[in-house]
């Protein structure tokens, strides 16, 4: 079967997919509420699954799964696989103590509001009285003091009169005193009674946390997934040995999950599997509809890594043809301080969890006597034009330049689509904030509330074949920030050609045309991302020289 991290849906599943979205289509014309539900929900965004298998006599079946629930809290319609494991039946042990978690929300609800609430405003309307009094006669004691004060240094005042003051300084200082006592006395009450309710609340809450996670952890250690040898594991044992330790909501619930469990069950062995997205993208996210994906590594990992065990997956799960492939960086420019590195696309800028040999490694080993660092980065996927540094004070100097945008960088793609045909004005801005999707790194997502600014100007040169050859400057270096802006629906809406996370990936193409980093036992004939760092300018304040470099397009 093929790997569901790395793969190009077969004949066999694009099929089955343009078949389910056919019956989709003719959904959207029935008179049953449940299905218009259906095909509003999946038009709002879902995945779709497609696991084409054999059972024991060679007969091919088909399988449909989508992600999730639907609505407001369901696994089931017709024609697509259940889920792993149903935990939604009403009367089942989760759907009862969730009731239970419901009904102590409520219940904390009812006594913030009736309880806690009307005392805590009883207890700040008089300590606010209580403060306002004693301020006021705070005042009349400042008052009453400068008056005195007044009084002595004008000399106007005899021994009695001294002592008269200094008796109504000794009074008023004493009823401040008094006046305190009296508020601490006549609020003790209240205090009392608001320290109980909170801390009723607390123990409320506390029992609702306790209550959560021992469901949680009920479902956990109840959801068991099943291999293609017949063996069972809990969703906790099989995160048990992972960073995460605890399985992320959602977990088991993808398509790819689904579908595997279902073959299962049925005594089917698994030929090839696809996802595809349908609808809009939701979240943030860059989705195109229509386009297949692959399985999220964050919840489908380890689930997958479980569930594959018995199987012939090609390429095996921890295949990664970039470890093995050998890139040739060419030293474009080099002096006391820096060198300007053209690294091919599939290279790493620096060392990431694999075996992949990242360029710094590379420069590291092309200059042992010397203290290199790559100064700033590129994805994996774009070549171009790169600084690394010699010595500590240049390596500080120049990531100031870039910090500070006082280094001119200019990228070159092509682009899926006509921008001219798309209404796309020829020049312009895309600010759109990104963050990353922690459950599927490294795709990255446009977040409006916790992402951080991006901002690229870009101006298109031109149209060939349906492809659209762009020019970007990027103020910000965010990580895969060009990718997005140029794929996003907020942003340009046209991914970069060869994107094999935000774009059209039936339509990457090869690099066969490479010749920059030509090499018979490279990554020559992979398919690639058509970004390319082009430019690199800036003027480095040590030597007070103007630098600029360019490299060919490779593509």
């Amino acid at each position: 079967m093929n790997n569901p991290f790395e793969y190009t849906p077969d004949e066999a599943c694009n099929a089955a997919f343009r078949k389910l979205t056919e019956r989709i289509a003719a959904l959207k014309h029935s008179d049953k509420p449940a299905d218009i539900d259906f095909c509003r929900e999946l038009e709002a965004g879902k995945m779709l699954g497609v696991l084409i298998a054999k059972d024991e006599h060679g007969e091919q079946h088909t399988l449909y799964a989508f992600s999730g629930q639907l609505g407001d809290g369901g696994f089931h319609y017709d024609g697509f696989v259940g889920p792993v494991f149903d935990y939604l039946r009403p009367d089942g042990y989760f759907k009862t103590n969730e009731r239970e978690i419901s009904r102590q929300n409520a219940e904390i609800a009812l006594y913030e509001k009736e309880v806690l609430s009307p005392i805590r405003n009883e207890y700040q309307r008089k300590k606010e009285l209580s403060d306002k009094e004693i301020g006021a006669y705070r005042e009349v004691c400042r008052l009453s003091k400068l008056e005195r004060k007044a009084r002595r240094e004008a000399g106007l005042s005899d021994e009695a009169e001294l002592a008269t003051m200094i008796r109504q300084s000794q009074f008023e200082k004493a009823e401040l005193h008094r006046l305190k006592k009296r508020a601490v006395a006549e609020l003790e009450p209240l205090a009392t009674k608001l320290k109980d309710a909170e801390s009723h609340l607390l123990a409320m809450k506390e029992k609702r946390r306790a209550d959560s996670e021992a469901l949680q952890s009920w479902l956990f250690s109840s959801f068991m997934v099943r291999n293609a040898r017949g063996e069972s594991r809990s969703l906790s044992g099989i995160f048990a040995d992972t960073p995460l330790k605890t399985p992320p909501s959602g977990a088991g619930e993808c398509c790819a999950p689904k579908l595997l469990q279902a073959a299962y069950l049925r005594g089917w062995y698994p030929v090839s599997i696809a996802e595809y997205w349908y609808g809009k993208p939701k979240g943030g996210e860059v989705r195109r509809h229509g386009e297949h994906y692959p399985a999220c590594r964050g919840k489908c990992l380890p689930v997958l890594t479980w569930m594959l065990q018995g199987l012939s997956i090609e390429p095996p799960l921890d295949h990664d043809w970039r470890a093995r492939a050998e890139y040739h960086p060419e030293i474009i420019y080099e002096n006391r301080w820096f060198c300007v590195v053209d690294k091919p696309s599939g290279m790493l800028s620096v060392p990431g969890k694999g075996e992949a040999v990242s360029l710094q490694q590379w420069l590291a080993k092309k200059y042992p006597d010397r203290e290199v660092k790559v100064a700033h980065r590129l994805d994996q996927d774009t070549s171009g034009l790169i600084v690394a540094t010699f010595g500590e004070l240049a390596f500080k100097v120049m990531q100031s330049l870039f910090a500070t945008r006082n280094a001119h960088k200019t990228y070159i793609a092509d682009l899926e689509g006509d921008f001219e045909t798309l209404g796309i004005p020829q020049h312009g801005r895309i600010e759109l904030p990104l963050s990353p999707d922690w459950l599927d790194r490294p795709r990255q997502r446009v977040d409006f509330e916790r992402g951080k600014s991006a901002v690229t100007d870009y101006g298109f040169q031109g149209v060939s074949e349906g492809r659209s050859r762009i020019i970007f400057h990027p103020l910000t270096g965010r990580t895969h920030q060009l990718r997005v802006h140029a794929a996003s629906e907020m942003g340009l809406g046209m991914p970069i050609v060869g994107d094999r996370l935000y774009g059209n990936n039936t339509h990457n193409s090869l690099c066969a045309n490479d010749s920059s980093h030509s090499h018979p036992n490279s990554a020559q004939n992979i398919k690639r991302l058509h970004l390319h760092a082009y430019r690199l300018e800036f003027t480095f304040p040590i030597d007070r020289r103007h630098y600029s470099f360019h490299s060919p397009l490779p593509f």
